[in-house]
């Protein structure tokens, strides 16, 4: 397999534009996923009969075959990329939901307590002490939903989106595997830089767990 350079360095223009494309596609995705799967899993972590039912919705929504799932968006939002975010979204809630519930699972019952002896109401608990102490197990989703997004994006090529994904069919179409070997380079670099990212500002939102690390490191008083 022969790669030809100068077809990357004279399409640079075109590759930068379907790599945004890609991401835009992709973190959109996230974004509404992240914000229909928070109340939901707070719904199932504080009603535990719903918690089986709105996990096991995701479970089923997540078994659809990806192109199946952007033909049955056609006759409701046509050849957009609304249809590209939709179906994402769909994907990333088995995720997102899942390990929202884990988190917010995960918070000890102490912290509940001493939140309710200082008199909070449970809105400000949820968001000053339950949220917080869920967050790595949330960013753990966030991150895993936003590299399996990226990766899916190029599936909605069959209703013409599908960013870089539009590579690998003129690729595929023209028998030749330059287009195809780019779209696959910055695909896998797209979902490490994205996934960095989020490790970073996970650091940055997270200073406790940076703390609880130095202290318990061997040698700490």
């Amino acid at each position: 397999m022969t790669i030809e350079w100068s077809w990357i360095s004279d399409h640079t223009s075109d590759l930068v534009s379907l790599s945004l494309s890609h991401l835009q596609a992709a973190l959109t995705a996230v974004f509404f996923g992240l914000l229909i799967s928070l109340p939901l899993a707070v719904l199932a972590h504080r009603v535990r009969p719903l918690r089986g039912f709105l996990l096991g919705l995701s479970n089923v929504l997540f078994t659809i075959p990806s192109i199946a799932v952007f033909v049955l968006l056609l006759p409701v939002s046509g050849l957009t990329r609304t249809t590209t975010v939709i179906g994402l979204t769909i994907y990333t809630l088995v995720v997102l939901l899942r390990n929202t519930v884990e988190g917010l699972d995960s918070v000890p019952a102490k912290a509940r307590e001493a939140s309710v002896a200082m008199g909070m109401r449970p809105l400000r608990t949820l968001l000053t002490v339950e949220l917080p102490l869920a967050l790595p197990v949330i960013m753990a989703g966030v991150r895993i939903a936003t590299v399996m997004s990226i990766s899916l994006v190029s599936v909605a090529t069959y209703i013409g989106d599908g960013g870089l994904g539009q590579l690998f069919t003129d690729g595929f179409q023209r028998d030749f595997p330059t287009p195809v070997v780019a779209g696959v380079v910055l695909t896998l670099l797209l979902a490490l830089v994205a996934d960095a990212l989020l490790v970073a500002v996970q650091y940055v939102l997270t200073p406790w767990t940076r703390r609880r690390q130095r202290y318990s490191q061997p040698g700490r008083a």
